[in-house]
């Protein structure tokens, strides 16, 4: 089971005893998807949160008109999850689909609560995984706001290296708020700088 991986990443956080790491092992489960596949599709409530094992997902919102509206790409070591949902097992205003064929560690919301509850470590653990979601999303508004396309495209570059060679870029215009058209002319000015 890919769950190593997994707790390795936790331990890298918080130390668990063997006895949490058994409980830990009992409660989360791994998942398969096929590229393409959703793990969670927009109008349904998200019952997971999905850390990837391996594999790559995009998390968009699909407007009126059918457009997309990416917001967030998950690989290795990510979380996929639409957290107001998950917390609320409310209605998801997002899908969550797979960009490549994708190994997931799926925690339940019940299994949620029994970890923070019976390992005091893993409420920490969670707080500063939601706290981290809450700055990265503040920062990417204000970016938005703030920043011209090509240095929001610069931004993303330094930041998120590992995705440029594994994700389309039609996709990374979607999430950057351009078309794929002007991507490509920033990216051909960039070239031509050098």
């Amino acid at each position: 089971m890919n769950i190593s991986v997994f707790r390795d990443y936790i331990k890298n956080v918080i130390t668990l005893s063997d006895n949490q790491e058994s409980l830990l092992f009992s409660e989360v489960k791994e998942r398969k998807y096929l590229k393409g596949q959703y793990i969670l599709q927009q109008g349904d409530p998200c019952h997971f949160l999905n850390f990837v094992v391996s594999g790559a997902t995009k998390t968009f919102h699909l407007d009126d008109k059918g457009n997309e509206h990416i917001f967030r790409f998950a690989i290795e070591k990510w979380w996929a999850t639409d957290l107001p949902s998950f917390i609320n097992q409310d209605i998801s205003n997002t899908n969550i689909q797979c960009l490549e064929n994708t190994v997931v560690v799926q925690i339940s919301l019940e299994s949620f609560e029994k970890l923070t509850q019976e390992i005091p470590q893993f409420e920490r653990f969670f707080r500063l995984l939601f706290q981290n979601v809450s700055i990265t999303l503040e920062k990417r508004i204000i970016n938005n706001l703030s920043f011209s396309a090509k240095e929001r495209y610069l931004l993303f570059r330094e930041e998120y290296r590992e995705f440029e060679q594994r994700i389309p870029q039609y996709m990374i215009a979607s999430y950057l708020g351009i078309s794929k058209q002007y991507l490509s002319e920033i990216r051909n000015q960039l070239t031509s700088e050098l």
